[in-house]
């Protein structure tokens, strides 16, 4: 068995109903192994839950099938296993004793039908409310509270009614262990924590270990453990299981008050549909998976019904079963539903050679999963947001008091931290240069904070020059008074204050809520998407897929809100560009930026060196330029072709530097880079201009023929020649300079480029010509603007936002 549970397959419920294949026929063999695992666990699990409650045994180990396939089929949580719950341990002995077995068992069949009835009302997702650090504590807290009570059985003795009789009972325990079931139970947890190690040993050991480690490492455990008990004879206790009593199925009605009885549906309800809910998020995210939380409540709904009518325990899904689950590889729900199967044969066959396993070697198997539960990981994430007291208290109070009383004190716990937090803030005033004073408050500014606030303003020099600045948390009314008033009479005492809000720049934190390690000090640490000032990281070791994943990660919080209704009715309609935006692939050039466009608007086509392939150079061409202009030209029917180059081009200084004609097998960047050829005799015979300066070099220039050039060979595309011809599509040629963040458009007329001027009103015009030009969008950042200029140039219209009619800024 695997320790490190974050290597769980990535997956979703789809692959349940994968065709089959090789793939298919893998998961198969890994849920099957997966449900032995888990049956190995539920069978004493089972027993030891009914044994301690004063049901039938057999009445385990019926809860433990029909969770195993009841919900197994119909839960939403594909990895978790249900079966008898420890935390209703009490409550069923509880209810047993008062009302007898088989009310005991209506009352279950009561508990699962109001089940059905939560889930259907959709209540369960409510669950997702609990912290992550109450989840992981009482995961932690349920594996502690097993862990314990095992360690008596693989010393030799029983475990006692609860975690705490456990622990007081352990030094007598430690004291005088049983020899045997010691060294059952030691030999179970050394290959348990040795079998995964193996393929790492050297030469060919490793390869034979490699091979062995194919078998789970709970399986090779058990069986050895077992085996060692056999040849040594060893006196020890074994699972017993015992002959299936047949009793009335029919569950009788419980007798009493009806207030206690409807008390005693609810309490049942409420414990079990908790248990399952906090464990279903826990799996989940152990195997980072997506689960129906509303249709897991249905499936321990109908379990418990079943339960019921059959005779077995009330059910809920297990922390330790499951977690053996994901452990062990399973795959699919099918290592559930196996898993009931194979404890329904072994109720039903007896089946002989499980009567040979010492309870020790389970135990120590059990005892291990339960520690597993204990993720230093979980701990680390946990310390790290600052909810370390909610675990700690979590865990704590489940093994003292059992998972519903350690869930609500975490709980408490945590709305206590959070008020706590809420009501604290740190005013920090500091003396500058010439008497001038600097107030820093850190945190939200309430009604607790006000004391504080007032002392610290109160003891600023009158006539004093003031800046206050809050980071940007809340400020309530309270506080918005106390700070306006004392301005107000700071400033009629001659002094100056001056109230600014702002960000904390300066401890960017990252969605994990942590300064990224290694970040200089300063106001350009590295973050997803700053603003374009200044968007540079100082520290160069940062791991760029972490970037790219903050950058989604703040994406979807901050813009994807804002954008979603205008990408929903592209995901209806369909898009409908009236531009393609042919461009160069460098990194600096953002299309959306220099083209103040949004979704829809361009049908954008990228490659190195912004080249348009011509059909008459086969062996230099690629169809996929070709294929994307003949898509825009005649399925989209865009209205104009834009070909922007810019300055710095790499594959202009390639192509200058002769890397197309290198000798030897070309590479296909050499391939590729052929397609320029085109533009170097345009180069040498008619090389292109600016209208108001004289190009920077050589590569420049290059830069910006090459536009004309690829222009020229876009018109070789019969689509395109032929709608150009009809005069329903235009092609214009563009330029960009990064170093002044200019744009340039080509008067094809003149053969030169002239700059695109910003004016104060929003207008735009070029350096030459006049004429007029109008446009109107209804985009994301689209706007109703009017151009005037000395002449509009025809061909240079990209667009200024969103709509159908793609809004056009004329040049």
């Amino acid at each position: 068995m695997t320790l490190d549970i974050s290597s769980a397959p990535i997956a979703s419920d789809t692959t349940d109903h994968a065709p089959p294949g090789p793939g298919a026929r893998i998961r198969w063999a890994q849920d099957l192994s997966a449900s032995l695992v888990v049956f190995l666990i539920a069978v004493p699990f089972s027993l030891g839950i009914a044994l301690a409650t004063g049901a039938p045994l057999t009445a385990g180990l019926a809860a433990a099938a029909v969770g195993g396939i009841a919900v197994g089929l119909f839960g939403g949580t594909t990895l978790m296993v249900s079966g008898p719950s420890a935390a209703l341990t009490v409550i069923t002995a509880g209810l047993i004793t008062q009302y007898g077995w088989q009310a005991t068992c209506a009352i279950t069949l009561a508990a699962g039908l109001l089940q059905l009835l939560l889930g259907a009302r959709r209540v369960a997702r409510t669950a997702l409310a609990v912290s992550p650090a109450i989840v992981h504590g009482m995961l932690a807290g349920v594996g502690l509270t097993i862990a314990i009570a095992q360690l008596h059985v693989v010393l030799g003795g029983s475990p006692q009614s609860s975690a705490i009789a456990n622990l007081r009972a352990l030094p007598a325990q430690l004291a005088g262990p049983h020899p045997s079931a010691l060294l059952v139970g030691a030999v179970t947890v050394a290959v348990l924590l040795g079998w995964p190690r193996l393929g790492r040993l050297p030469g060919r050991a490793g390869r034979l270990g490699a091979r062995a480690a194919r078998v789970p490492g709970p399986l090779a455990a058990v069986a050895l453990a077992t085996s060692l008990a056999l040849a040594l004879d060893l006196r020890l206790a074994h699972i017993e299981l015992p002959a299936w009593q047949p009793h009335s199925l029919a569950p009788a009605l419980p007798h009493g008050p009806v207030l206690g009885l409807i008390a005693a549906v609810l309490t049942v309800t409420a414990v079990a549909s908790v248990e399952s809910l906090l464990s279903a998020v826990a799996i989940d995210r152990m195997s980072r998976r997506t689960g129906d939380l509303d249709r897991e409540l249905r499936g321990q709904g109908l379990a418990n019904l079943l339960s019921g009518l059959v005779g077995g325990l009330p059910i809920a899904g297990g922390a330790v079963r499951s977690t053996a689950n994901v452990q062990a590889g399973a795959q699919s729900r099918w290592a559930s539903v196996l898993h009931g199967v194979w404890v329904l044969a072994a109720a039903l066959a007896l089946t002989g050679g499980l009567r040979r396993i010492p309870l020790a070697a389970l135990a120590a198997l059990v005892l291990v999963v339960g520690l597993q539960m204990v993720s230093f990981a979980h701990i680390r994430n946990v310390h790290r947001h600052r909810e370390f007291p909610v675990y700690l208290t979590t865990v704590i109070a489940v093994v003292a008091a059992g998972v519903l009383w350690g869930v609500a004190i975490g709980a408490g716990t945590a709305v206590l931290l959070a008020l706590y937090r809420l009501t604290r803030a740190r005013v920090d005033v500091e003396t500058g240069p010439a008497g001038s004073v600097t107030v820093q408050t850190h945190g939200p500014l309430t009604f607790t904070a006000v004391p504080r606030l007032s002392r610290a303003l109160a003891g600023i020099p009158a006539g004093a020059e003031v800046t206050v600045v809050h980071d940007g948390s809340f400020l309530d009314h309270a506080a918005y008074e106390t700070l306006h008033t004392w301005r107000a009479g700071h400033q009629d005492a001659g002094g100056r204050v001056s109230l600014v809000t702002k960000r904390q720049d300066d401890e960017v934190l990252d969605p994990d809520g942590t300064v990224r390690a290694g970040s200089s000090p300063g106001p350009h640490r590295c973050r997803a998407w700053t603003p374009w000032v200044g968007h540079h990281c100082i520290d160069q070791q940062e791991d760029p897929h972490g970037r790219l994943l903050d950058g989604v990660r703040v994406f979807q919080l901050h813009t994807a809100p804002l954008i979603r209704p205008e990408l929903a009715r592209l995901a209806r309609e369909g898009q409908t560009p009236s531009q393609l935006f042919l461009t160069c692939a460098d990194s600096r050039m953002v299309t959306s930026m220099i083209t103040n466009s949004g979704p829809g608007d361009l049908f954008t086509v990228r490659n190195v060196g912004n080249l348009v392939p011509a059909p008459f150079e086969p062996g230099a061409a690629d169809d996929s330029v070709a294929a994307a202009v003949q898509y825009a030209v005649e399925v989209l029917e865009v209205r104009s072709i834009t070909v922007c180059g810019h300055s710095g081009c790499g594959a202009m200084k390639a192509l200058l530097d002769g890397v197309h004609e290198h000798p030897g097998p070309p590479t296909p960047l050499a391939r590729w880079l052929r397609n320029g050829r085109g533009s170097l005799d345009r180069l040498r015979r008619a090389p292109a201009e600016f209208s108001t300066r004289a190009v920077v070099d050589p590569v420049e220039q290059l830069c910006i023929t090459n536009v004309v050039q690829q222009l020229d060979q876009l018109m070789a595309n019969p689509a395109v020649e032929r709608r150009v011809e009809e005069g329903n599509l235009r092609l214009v040629g563009m330029y960009f300079d990064f170093a002044t963040a200019q744009a340039y458009v080509l008067d094809r007329a003149a053969g030169t480029f002239s700059p695109i001027e910003a004016r104060a009103d929003g207008r735009a015009r070029t350096g030459a010509g006049t004429g007029t030009g109008t446009g109107t969008g209804t985009g994301p950042g689209a706007g109703t603007g009017e151009a005037s200029a000395e002449r509009v140039i025809e061909d240079g219209l990209v667009p200024s936002g969103g709509g159908e009619e793609g809004p056009q800024l004329a040049a």
